[in-house]
């Protein structure tokens, strides 16, 4: 269902043709650079879901950690990326809570805790497993502290004040329980599989190798420009030509079956 969404966004997406607010420099600067090895501040304050002053490194000693970055106002691309990680983790036997944790943290210094505890509410029934609320916690932050964070995962995104939405890259990080980066996962669909491997490297404090971006750029939506990357409308381009020559084939042979006399 989520791939036909997918589709369903990207085929309006391409064919609105909404000119960019943003400028040319500041949409090829949206990235999600991979920083393996690189230490998260433990000291970065934020606010929990109830309100709480908390810092980053409560949440670092024992667990490897999933760390989520997005805005809870995302009118799109933040739900696909938490509703491909809920489905990674629904096939994971590891649970929320026990062998990991979760944390989602705001890029957007204007919402608040109370948006964060809807949220956390809404992706806790989705994922359905019992003692989760343990260990998944959603966050919100000041503007240095989100740029601190965002700068040490190399989380690149930018704000269009006009009409007050983010674009940014999709993915999320695997942290090893010290809160060094262990592992990207990039895109809005993650195997669960890799999924699990990388959370169990990481529990032994192991960091991996860089993947590829290519899911980042294919699915990478811009809701400010309501378009995706060029590489995405090549592929859909040519996916598209593909599709009218296999038809014609079709079309072609049937038609040569209906011209052969029968015996």
């Amino acid at each position: 269902m989520r791939r036909l969404t997918l589709l369903f966004v990207l085929f309006f997406g391409l064919i609105e043709g909404n000119s960019a607010p943003l400028s040319e420099a500041t949409l090829r600067a949206i990235r999600f650079d991979q920083r393996i090895g690189s230490q998260v501040s433990p000291d970065l304050p934020f606010r929990d879901e109830a309100g709480a002053t908390v810092k980053l490194g409560d949440y670092f000693g024992s667990k490897p950690v999933i760390l989520v970055p997005g805005y809870y106002g995302c009118p799109m691309l933040c739900t696909l990326v938490l509703n491909g990680l809920i489905e990674a983790l629904q096939d994971m036997r590891a649970n929320v809570g026990e062998q990991f944790i979760v944390i989602n943290f705001s890029i957007d210094p204007t919402e608040n805790p109370t948006l964060a505890a809807a949220k956390k509410r809404t992706y806790l029934r989705s994922y359905g497993r019992p003692g989760a609320e343990n260990g998944w916690t959603f966050l919100t932050g000041d503007a240095d502290s989100i740029q601190a964070l965002t700068g040490q995962i190399g989380f690149h995104y930018a704000y269009d004040p006009a009409i007050k939405q983010y674009a940014h890259p999709s993915g999320f990080v695997v942290l090893t329980p010290e809160g060094k980066v262990a592992r990207y996962f990039f895109g809005v669909d993650y195997s669960a599989r890799d999924l699990d491997s990388s959370l169990v490297a990481a529990a032994s404090h192991k960091t991996g190798s860089p993947v590829q971006q290519l899911f980042l750029l294919c699915f990478h939506y811009s809701p400010i420009t309501g378009k995706y990357g060029p590489l995405i409308i090549n592929a859909v381009r040519v996916c598209g030509i593909g599709t009218v020559v296999f038809l014609g084939l079709i079309i072609g042979r049937s038609v040569a079956h209906e011209r052969v006399p029968r015996a």
